[in-house]
């Protein structure tokens, strides 16, 4: 007698030809569960946010999809992993969710986002928020990927969850090096990852230390725009997309990593950093990157403008010593992260179907 493997189905929204820590996180969930035995697939739907009626749009394409079973085959358990994926339909879902469709929640209003307060967009926010509490209470079970992500569950829908933290897919790979001559910026070009706070930063440090940004996205422009006003051009490179081989040579060589954006979900780059034995150098708002770094135990911790960020990043310019010291604690504060309580408790509720002879 031998069990079935338990089948599995996690559900990603994605953004054709983007690719990011969502995606990421998605690909890797699906190699974890089939290394603890499951039968996994990926369900990919694309995402379109314009216009704003889109959204709800993308959320009844996804409502309209029944995934308890395929080809005769019962489904056991999908997990939608963010909006509008929990929309799906299906007896037993567990979610985990890397973030809610954020413009409608703690962005509105802010510069990040393009909902404000017109009737217009009050009405869609609506929307989003009723569907977020109803479909989000249709789960066996929500799990967050961060005590960040869950805050803002409690706090906008009334919605319990538990966070479960993950390691970087990145991490097999990362090793120490060098504490070098450069500052370290790995992200997507994008308004709210903070870049051009860490560009405008470097005002504030003394030559020859300089900042190397890998990442690409839609402020590029403007970052090249800021580079040249600050006349930062000997110091600050756009490196653009890089290569894993390249990425893991770039951390390994970083004096530290600055990581700065405004109130990000998890972020991948902190610990990356730190499985490199490099500290990180952060905002006060940075969000989900406070719950790893302790400003003066494994990083350094700013308010978020320029100044005050270039005048940590030159304490380190100035004592490599320090660096390494934060460096190594921040590698020892995160090793205990691993996959196997994620997988354990995303899979626990889900009964499996009666054994079947062996064949």
């Amino acid at each position: 007698m031998r069990r079935l493997a338990l089948t599995v189905l996690v559900c990603e929204a994605q953004v054709p030809f983007v690719r990011g820590g969502a995606e990421a996180l998605v690909r890797e969930l699906v190699r974890q569960l089939e290394m603890h035995g499951c039968l996994v697939e990926r369900v990919s739907v694309p995402f379109k946010w314009y216009p704003k009626t889109e959204l709800m749009a993308h959320a009844a394409a996804w409502r309209l999809l029944d995934l308890s079973e395929s080809c005769g085959r019962p489904i056991d358990l999908v997990i939608p992993t963010k909006f509008p994926t929990y929309c799906v339909r299906h007896p037993r879902k567990v979610a985990w969710l890397m973030h809610q469709y954020r413009a409608a929640y703690d962005l509105c209003g802010t510069e990040y986002a393009d909902f404000d307060h017109r009737e217009e967009d009050t009405a869609v926010r609506e929307q989003i928020r009723a569907l977020d509490r109803e479909m989000l209470g249709e789960c066996a079970g929500v799990y967050t990927i961060s005590r960040t992500t869950s805050d803002r569950l409690t706090r906008f829908n009334g919605v319990p969850s538990t966070p479960l933290y993950h390691p970087s897919p990145l991490a097999p790979k990362l090793r120490p090096g060098p504490y070098g001559d450069y500052f370290l910026s790995v992200g997507r070009l994008e308004t709210v990852k903070r870049v051009e706070l860490a560009i405008s930063a470097m005002a504030h440090v003394p030559a020859p230390m300089r900042l190397l940004v890998a990442g690409e996205g839609t402020f590029r422009h403007g970052l090249e725009r800021r580079i040249e006003e600050l006349d930062l051009g000997d110091r600050v490179r756009l490196l653009g997309a890089v290569d894993e081989p390249t990425l893991v040579e770039l951390y390994a060589g970083a004096r530290g990593v600055v990581f700065a954006p405004f109130d990000e979900d998890y972020g991948y780059v902190t610990l990356e950093a730190f499985e490199a034995r490099k500290p990180v150098v952060t905002a006060t708002d940075s969000g989900g990157v406070l719950e790893f770094v302790s400003h003066g135990v494994n990083g350094l911790v700013s308010e978020p403008d320029a100044a005050a960020l270039g005048a940590c990043l030159a304490d380190l310019a100035d004592r490599p010593d320090r660096a390494a010291a934060l460096g190594e604690a921040g590698y020892d504060s995160t090793r205990a992260i691993s996959w196997d309580g994620v997988v354990a408790a995303l899979i626990a509720g889900p009964a499996r179907r009666d054994p079947s002879p062996a064949a």
